[in-house]
């Protein structure tokens, strides 16, 4: 749809400059008329136009530097405050005006202005965000579509606050959990490299004065550190190259279907990413389901948050179920993916009418239970790194200190 700069003039006689949308030359000078002003000149809008009229209506503020993209914190934070002005009887369109003037310098700002201006043409709310899929997925514009059309938009924005609230709590929990372990790694492969750097150089120099023969391990060890010392940017080749190739496979839909049932095989971890996936299926599903949207709908929604090829095929499954007229239970049953007490709890939610507070409450189960995984294979993985750190160094000092025994019949040689 084309856009038309205008200059017009107020009631008070002050001039204005603008940008509508509108699909002819008529129609833009009726808008224009119908916000109370006067139009004195009207052209097709250039990028230049849309710009100033953007820094004459939100102020100066649009040169402003920031870094980063859109953050899914700020997001939380403004679904729950533009519920809030809604819910207080403010118009849309004065809600995303009020925020946008609130927001720092951020991408979230520059996107707030584009949905604005977009709702201010006449377009709904979640066509503005089909806009933006990086800050607002098929989740969040589907749910605002359903609050749109059955007139709760604010009931459905605080739900959608409360469902991203969940989701990032349990994302944090996975991720603070894997916090320690990767710093003993790091501290562990610090240690190492500076041994095979700096220490076993010299204890090789001084084995190397008496002209005995090295052990076969310590010699294993002296190689290696040659390696790392002098061929250091051929181990980085190595893993950036061995990175670059698993990103490469995983994007064949075969090999990343026998890694995700690999995955699901491996004793506790393979726990752990079911109960995030069934978490998180429940928890998706129940808020949209919530929201007012289509079963069939909201399960192709949910397919697409799951994150492993296994589970989402049993969705699929279930999808094409109901499409038949079955049940939801029956096909997650047959999927022999969810655990039993999800598919009773499911099943008892469909006779009694309340699914969707069922699934709510399943994945409030499963949140527990993610917690409960991650601290068993953290139980596991501690020990094991230390077990692993100390076989390393115990053999890097073995290594080293084997030729001494055997410096004893060199010397007498000499």
């Amino acid at each position: 749809m084309p856009k038309f700069a205008y200059r017009a003039t107020n009631k008070e006689g002050k001039p204005v400059f603008g940008v509508v949308e509108q699909e002819s030359q008529a129609l833009a000078v009726q808008d224009i008329r119908s916000m109370g002003l006067f139009p004195t000149n009207l052209r097709e809008a250039s990028r230049r136009d849309e710009k100033k009229a953007m820094k004459l209506k939100y102020g100066d503020g649009m040169g402003d530097l920031y870094f980063g993209g859109l953050k899914w914190k700020q997001v939380v934070v403004m679904t729950r405050q533009l519920a809030t002005l809604i819910d207080a009887g403010l118009p849309l369109l004065r809600c995303l005006s009020i925020l946008v003037k609130q927001q720092k310098p951020s991408k979230l700002r520059d996107v707030l202005r584009e949905i604005t201006q977009d709702v201010q043409n006449g377009g709904t709310f979640s066509e503005s965000l089909t806009k933006h899929p990086k800050g607002f997925d098929r989740l969040y514009v589907n749910m605002v579509r359903a609050g749109e059309v059955g007139g709760m938009l604010e009931v459905v924005l605080n739900r959608l606050a409360e469902f991203m609230e969940k989701r990032m709590k349990l994302q944090r929990r996975v991720k603070s959990a894997m916090v320690y372990p990767i710093f003993v790694i790091l501290a562990a492969t610090g240690i190492v490299t500076f041994l095979m750097i700096k220490v076993v150089p010299v204890f090789a120099e001084i084995f190397a004065e008496f002209g005995a023969g090295l052990p076969a391990p310590t010699q294993f060890l002296v190689d290696v550190s040659n390696f790392i010392k002098n061929d250091w940017w051929k181990i980085l080749l190595i893993i950036n190259s061995f990175i670059i190739f698993v990103k490469l496979i995983r994007k064949i839909t075969l090999v990343q279907r026998i890694m995700d049932r690999v995955i699901l095989k491996v004793p506790k971890v393979g726990d752990l990413v079911t109960k995030v996936a069934v978490a998180r299926f429940a928890r998706t599903l129940g808020t949209l389901l919530t929201a007012g949207v289509p079963i069939l709908q909201s399960l192709k929604i949910t397919r697409d948050t799951i994150g492993n090829s296994v589970i989402q095929d049993a969705v699929s499954h279930v999808h094409d179920r109901i499409k038949e007229g079955d049940t939801i239970a029956a096909p997650l049953d047959e999927a022999k993916v969810f655990p039993a007490m999800v598919v009773n709890m499911v099943d008892v939610g469909e006779e009694t009418g309340s699914l969707d507070a069922m699934l709510n409450k399943v994945a409030d189960i499963y949140d527990d239970e993610v917690d409960m995984a991650v601290e068993a294979l953290l139980s596991l993985m501690e020990p094991a790194i230390i077990l692993i750190l100390g076989g390393v160094i115990g053999f890097i000092v073995v290594a080293l200190y084997m030729p001494i025994f055997t410096l004893g019949d060199a010397m007498q040689g000499m």
